[in-house]
């Protein structure tokens, strides 16, 4: 049974995949040049996972992508801006270095529930 994930890592996976082939590289190179394992890249890229935060500094190296353009396509800049330096709250805590991965998820669902409830 495979249940459909969000948009947010479809789309980072379309980017990243179109990102490796702009820059002709194969999976395998661009898993290497990331640190990652074959497997987990093609995973990202068919949005199996959300990348952690060292995930996402090694592709942003390896693509020569900012790690904010990355952000924003797992949907992270969710708070429209004229400039580059404003910080939205989602991404403040994917950058936070102090918080563990499970940590940041766990600060991001909730956060994201107090914005649902919100809305109704």
């Amino acid at each position: 049974m495979t249940e459909s994930t969000s948009t947010g890592s479809d789309t980072f996976g379309e980017f990243i995949r179109s990102q490796r082939k702009l820059a002709e590289m194969s999976q395998r190179e661009l898993a290497k040049l990331a640190d990652l394992s074959d497997a987990y890249l093609s995973q990202l890229e068919r949005g199996l996972h959300e990348p952690s935060v060292r995930v996402l500094h090694g592709l942003s190296d390896a693509l020569n992508v900012p790690t904010e353009r990355l952000l924003r396509f797992l949907g992270r800049n969710l708070e429209s801006s004229d400039t580059t330096d404003e910080v939205t709250t989602e991404s403040a805590i994917m950058l936070d270095e102090a918080l563990t991965d499970v940590q940041k998820q766990s600060l991001l669902d909730i956060y994201r529930s107090f914005l649902a409830a919100n809305d109704l």
